[in-house]
Parts: C-alpha cells; structure tokens; sequence
C-alpha cells in the first residue's frame, strides 16, 4: 500500500501545522495540501485528488458541513474525516447523514486519529468512542419511532444480526466468519439492508444501528 494522500483543512495553520507532524510520523501517510477554508479545500480538492480530507466543521467563507454537502453534491469519491471541538450529537448526525465517513474530536490522541484515517481509508466508518453515549439520547429516539418500527419488520433476523456487526466496525470478512457464511453472503446481506432502511452506506446504517438500539453500548 502506498501512502495515504491526507488534504488538511482547518482555519488555525499552528493547529494544521501540528496535525502534519503527527500524521507524517509513522511514514504511512502524506499530507499532500492545506486549506484555511472550505472554498480553497474544495478547489485543492479537484486540483489534488486526495484519498482522505480531514475536514474541520468551523472555518470562514464556507463551514465543513457545508464543504460535505458541496462534495455529495459533485459526487466526490473522496473520504471524509470531521476533526472537531463539537461533542454534541447534532453535528455528529448532520455530518454522517450527508457523507462524512468518520467523525473524531480534536482532543482525541494522536493514535485514534490514525486509526480513524486509516479506518475510512479502507472502505470502513469511524466514530470516536467517547461520542457513542450520545447516540441513545430519547428525543431522537422517539422523533423516529414510527419509522424505525416499520423498518425493523423489513428486516429478517439474519440481516439485524449483520446491521449490528455493521454498528461494531466489522469488516464483511470478519462478519462472515462470524456467522459462518460466505463473504458474498454477507455483502448481499448488507445491499439489502441499505435497501430496506434506508441508508446509503456502511457509515449511514451504524449510525442507524446504533441510534435505534440496535445494538448495546459499553
């Protein structure tokens, strides 16, 4: 594997400055650009074709969530990290919904930042754990209720089972180790549920899972 092309966006260049030399530590990743804002990161965006943009959510001209839904819009294939201050379950959901494949707090260590890179990277979604309490908050439970019970008598229980492995970060391979079927199994498992509830993607439907009480959090 060659390394991983990493576009920086955040408006403070000490804070961009500091993530560079953390990142490019190890040797495995490569931050190609820096932007100050959304408008410049989308320009360096189609300029520099990166494979991961680690994206702030506040910034002047244009905010991250704003840059999310542009690129959703363009058809990016880019994968997207938030690195953030905001803890709160608003801005943790708005950016799942509208493409962001991992979502990580600015005070988190270096590792979980790596981890969370090379995690989306790879075709998977990442969330930092310290956030996963927020997602069993009532009121957003009960603004879907109706929803989610008619979507959970679409699924068979063998699909609710792959969801919940889905919520756990489990690869399709594990997953069907796991259950002792066949990975295409397993991807045919996950087409269908995508279908059935609603979502575009493996990020979508553990954020799914985890906020109907799919699954348990510890």
């Amino acid at each position: 594997m060659g390394k991983i092309k990493v576009l920086l966006v955040d408006d403070h260049s000490m804070v961009r400055e500091g993530i560079k030399q953390l990142l490019e530590l190890d040797g495995d990743i490569k931050v190609i650009g820096e932007a100050g804002d959304g408008k410049k990161c989308l320009e360096l965006i189609k300029k520099l074709n990166p494979d991961v943009v680690l994206l702030d959510i506040d910034m002047p001209v244009m905010g991250g969530l704003q840059v999310l839904e542009k690129l959703h819009e363009m058809g990016s294939k880019q994968k997207v990290l938030i690195l953030t201050i905001h803890n709160e379950v608003e801005y943790l959901f708005r950016a799942m919904e509208i493409g962001a494949e991992g979502y990580v707090l600015k005070d988190s260590e270096s590792s979980v930042l790596k981890s969370a890179i090379y995690a989306i990277y790879d075709g998977e979604t990442y969330m930092d754990a310290s956030l996963t309490p927020l997602l069993k908050e009532k009121k957003y439970i009960k603004e879907l209720q109706r929803e989610v019970r008619r979507k959970e008598k679409a699924l068979s229980a063998r699909e609710i089972e792959v969801l919940c492995f889905l919520a756990e970060g489990l690869y399709n391979k594990e997953i069907a180790v796991l259950l002792k079927i066949s990975e295409k199994t397993v991807k045919n498992h996950v087409s269908n549920i995508f279908k059935k509830i609603g979502v575009a993607d493996r990020t979508q439907a553990a954020v799914y899972a985890i906020k109907h009480n799919f699954v348990e959090l510890k």
